[in-house]
């Protein structure tokens, strides 16, 4: 039987009836229609499902709905701003860190995540920070090289 449920996703108040044994990850994409938080393993190990829950990173698929009970939830879709991309979503574009696209919100997320914590990074902790994102199309050189790049951008408009 459905439940309640109610928080933030984007910025937006959202209430909704929701099966307790539904996943943020099943609600976000299934309920909301935000398709860009990709279901890769469903296991909580590859990071496709990669969200902000309350500011920090979690695999969406590892969380039931109803634990996000007045939770902020911040999906790709809610990265960027209404005048154009996150700077790690704008980095991943001009240095060419996407490719077919399945992992690359997942990927994104879990950047900013970890450029938030860490502003200044060194290419080693730039593939430590997103060792929990498999990709299977590239060989994460131009991802990192973007990381690089947004966490350069970004330090220059601090």
């Amino acid at each position: 039987m459905k439940k309640p449920l109610q928080l933030t996703v984007n910025g937006e108040p959202k209430q909704i009836l929701v099966e307790p044994y539904s996943s943020l990850l099943d609600m976000l994409r299934d309920e909301f229609r935000l398709t860009g938080t990709k279901k890769g393993c469903d296991e909580g190990d590859c990071g496709a499902c990669t969200i902000f829950l309350n500011g920090k990173s979690v695999t969406s698929c590892m969380v039931l709905a109803h634990s996000a009970h007045d939770s902020e939830v911040i999906t790709i879709e809610g990265l960027g701003k209404s005048d154009g991309m996150h700077p790690v979503q704008q980095a991943f574009v001009d240095y060419g860190g996407l490719q077919c696209g399945f992992c690359i919100p997942g990927l994104i997320m879990s950047a900013t995540a970890f450029l938030n914590e860490h502003p200044d990074p060194t290419e080693e902790e730039v593939r430590f920070g997103i060792g929990g994102n498999l990709c299977r199309c590239t060989g994460y050189n131009k991802v990192v090289e973007a990381v690089l790049a947004a966490a350069r951008d970004m330090n220059s408009k601090r």
